[in-house]
């Protein structure tokens, strides 16, 4: 069980923190570690309790339900190295290409 008082949270945050620990559970998370990490994420999202009604409280970020997709997935896995290494390598190209004609810019200015 977390602990505090969870009586200042809106129903919506409670919602959301039970949502969230039912992922973590699926994923083989202790319970009580599931509960846990719903209440953080909540409270990183929309800042601790707030109390209802129209116009009250900031609005949530989302900041931590965004982070997931940034790690890259299916699609670079499928990738053989060799793919992976010319994309990197034409990047690379990309940058440097970039960074001479800012530095021929500032020159000229």
């Amino acid at each position: 069980m977390p602990r505090g008082d969870k009586s200042k949270y809106t129903d919506k945050q409670k919602r959301k923190a039970e949502h969230i620990a039912e992922g973590y559970e699926d994923r083989g998370v202790p319970e009580d570690e599931a509960e846990r990490r719903a209440w953080a994420t909540v409270n990183k999202e929309s800042g601790g309790g707030n109390k209802s009604g129209s116009g009250r409280g900031k609005p949530d970020t989302k900041v931590s339900s965004e982070k997931g997709g940034k790690r890259g997935g299916a699609a670079s896995a499928a990738r053989t190295p060799e793919q992976r290494s010319a994309s990197a390598k034409k990047a690379a190209e990309t940058r440097k290409r970039n960074r001479e004609a800012k530095a021929k810019e500032k020159a000229s200015s």
